[in-house]
């Protein structure tokens, strides 16, 4: 159902071929037919035609498999829905369940229609009173262990106005469908009927139909990145957690209200802002030097570039350091950067104090490192220096003095010395 809607729009997108066909004759072509109409979504498989070198690029990404239909394969269903593994994990964390385990739904493979994630973890959607509702077990893909997920109210949360906005393309909650699952090409450029419509001959009209986030100004653009990589409220929808009636080039501001610790929000944010939970890197990184000098999240990383290689957080290097480096270039190893040797720039700039699937499985985007004495002053902020396994458990006293100790900046070393030239 919330994917064949867009199939009311195969009409005008099949005119679009007849009048593209029709472009070497010297029948005139009449735009203002196509653009009376409202935009609409049309679906990735149309984008595709003309856009097949991007399209296949996109495909290679984590946005277009963050919502995978498993009524048409199967196979996107990472793990085996086994019920009694299932009760196993469950049983190792009782303590934590709202639900009693024997009261657990668990979903028979039949019964999922979609799978979310695939990389982290997975959580899988069901149809109940034609509601599709994220089931209270998810799959942790790197431990490889089953862990619950809102036991006691899932069926009271329906994912469309909760979380399909940021899953899924062209969500339409009056109508309670939606035209495509993933984040897909319409999701960051806009609806493309227009654009879909137009043949190539109307070049200048054509443009003009669809948002290129490249042209738009920065911190438009960037906004796009920030609708889904975020947490709050619509504005628009009571209840709804993403930003409802947002288009891309539009200001995310007059749709959303992101969280944080200051209105209250302790479960998703730390004390000094810096994100607990996973999609909320446009949090963070507006609190960074980066969002100050204009730094956005597509100087580091790419949507759907393409030749570049598929790396873990789709950035444009295919390590952390090498994408610092093509900003921040060190001169002098001295201070805090004399500690480590070998220290890689994210493990200090950006610890891994967010949680995906499990604790610390993904970075903040503050871009700060946190020190043993950010902890001193409230325990609950985990530091740097302790997501290093080499320093996990020593005491925090003794940590800061030595850190002290050892960056306490003195003359200058020279680089040919340190490399012994």
């Amino acid at each position: 159902m919330e994917t064949r809607a867009w199939l009311s729009y195969i009409p005008i997108v099949l005119s679009a071929f007849f009048m593209a066909s029709s472009a070497w004759s010297d029948t005139e072509i009449d735009a203002k037919e196509f653009l009376s109409q409202p935009k609409a979504y049309v679906g990735s498989e149309v984008c595709r035609t003309c856009h097949l070198e991007h399209y296949d690029a996109w495909k290679r990404t984590l946005h277009s498999r963050m919502l995978q239909d498993a009524r048409a394969n199967k196979d996107v269903i990472i793990t085996e829905i086994d019920p009694e593994i299932i009760k196993s994990d469950l049983k190792k964390i009782e303590k934590k369940l709202k639900v009693p385990i024997d009261e657990f739904y668990i979903p028979k493979v039949e019964d999922i229609q979609y799978t979310i994630g695939s990389q982290w973890k997975q959580r899988y959607l069901v149809k109940k009173d034609n509601t599709l509702l994220i089931a209270p077990t998810q799959f942790n893909a790197e431990t490889g262990r089953w862990v619950n997920y809102h036991e006691h109210d899932w069926q009271k949360r329906p994912w469309l106005k909760k979380c399909g906005g940021c899953h899924a393309t062209g969500v339409d909650l009056d109508k309670n469908t939606f035209v495509e699952p993933g984040v897909s090409c319409e999701a960051c450029h806009g609806p493309g009927s227009h654009h879909a419509a137009l043949p190539k001959t109307e070049i200048f009209k054509k443009r003009a139909t669809i948002v290129n986030p490249a042209k738009l100004t920065a911190g438009v653009a960037v906004q796009i990145c920030g609708s889904c990589h975020n947490r709050g409220k619509s504005k628009l929808v009571k209840g709804a957690g993403w930003p409802v009636g947002y288009k891309p080039g539009k200001a995310l501001t007059a749709y959303y209200n992101e969280t944080s610790f200051a209105e209250g929000d302790v479960k998703h944010v730390y004390a000094n802002e810096f994100s607990k939970g996973h999609h909320q890197q446009y949090i963070d990184w507006k609190q960074s030097a980066h969002y100050r000098e204009g730094v956005t999240c597509l100087s580091c990383h790419f949507v759907h570039q393409l030749g570049n290689p598929v790396v873990r957080g789709q950035t444009k290097e295919s390590s952390g350091d090498k994408t610092c480096m093509n900003c921040h270039t060190l001169v002098n190893p001295v201070g805090a950067h004399a500690v480590h040797s070998t220290a890689k720039c994210v493990a200090c700039h950006m610890p891994r104090i967010a949680k995906s699937a499990e604790s610390g499985d993904i970075h903040s985007h503050v871009f700060v490192a946190l020190l043993p004495k950010d902890t001193l002053e409230n325990p609950k902020i985990p530091n740097s220096c302790q997501t290093c396994h080499k320093h996990k458990n020593e005491d925090l006293k003794d940590l800061q003095k030595r850190y002290d100790e050892l960056t306490k900046r003195g003359a200058k070393v020279e680089v040919s010395s340190v490399s012994g030239e």
